[in-house]
């Protein structure tokens, strides 16, 4: 398996908050049944879906929970000549108390809309557990990856602290990375940051921005968005050598 594939595949997942959902059907054996959900990843790397009870999809995962997802990347004027993923996975629907809190709260980070319709309605937190992805980088580069997911070393307490100092004491530094990335609006909330990169949030539309190097330390992240603040272009990703 090809590192740069996988870490390419991992990135099309985080620049990407929405994709087709395709569930066996029930009411057609055989059958798979597409629509379309948003996602986010959760503190294991994982796509987090809330989806309703009465949802066909969800008569079809609590009957046969193997599933895939398929993401591609947004805007593209040739859909063949850009990345698109496939992830399959078995559905597993959140009932722990303690996980639907964390799923909640990073969700409804990057969709705060759900809030109403999750408290109000019969929405469940579903997790997708990878089984095996096919990432597509464009014409020829064609990779089955084994391991596409990575943990966030930061969900939790150490994140949302980083972010919660982001909004409140840095808008213009987050004003800066939508210029330097040349993305739309002038205003951003921040709602996710890993070692990787992070993500901000621009109305409904959500964007992940890579960091330069990877950062494992909140010290490194710190550094990182610094240096970006300070920044004329955005720097260059450095590609992994395999």
């Amino acid at each position: 398996m090809s590192v740069k594939a996988a870490k390419n595949a991992r990135e099309l997942l985080l620049k990407e908050y929405r994709g087709v959902l395709s569930t066996l059907s029930k009411a057609m054996p055989g059958f798979p049944f597409g629509s379309v959900a948003p996602y986010c990843l959760d503190a294991a790397g994982r796509p987090l879906i809330l989806i309703s009870r009465i949802a066909q999809h969800t008569h079809n995962l609590q009957k046969d929970p193997k599933c895939s997802l398929l993401v591609g990347e947004r805007g593209a004027d040739d859909i063949q000549a850009v990345g698109r993923l496939t992830l399959l996975a078995e559905a597993r629907q959140i009932t722990d108390e303690a996980e639907i809190a964390a799923a909640s709260e990073r969700y409804y980070r990057f969709f705060p809309q759900s809030r109403d319709y999750h408290q109000t309605h019969d929405f469940d937190f579903w997790v997708l557990e990878p089984v095996r992805a096919r990432f597509i980088g464009g014409f020829g580069a064609i990779h089955w990856i084994d391991q596409v997911v990575l943990a966030n070393p930061f969900a939790g307490e150490a994140e949302r602290s980083m972010i919660e100092h982001m909004n409140s004491d840095h808008q213009s530094a987050i004003a800066h990375y939508l210029t330097l990335r040349g993305l739309p609006g002038e205003v951003a909330d921040m709602v996710s940051i890993d070692s990787e990169g992070f993500h901000l949030r621009v109305g409904q539309n959500v964007h992940w921005l890579p960091f330069p190097t990877s950062c494992n330390n909140p010290g490194s992240v710190r550094q990182a968005l610094v240096a970006l603040a300070r920044a004329e272009s955005w720097p260059s990703v450095a590609e992994p050598e395999a």
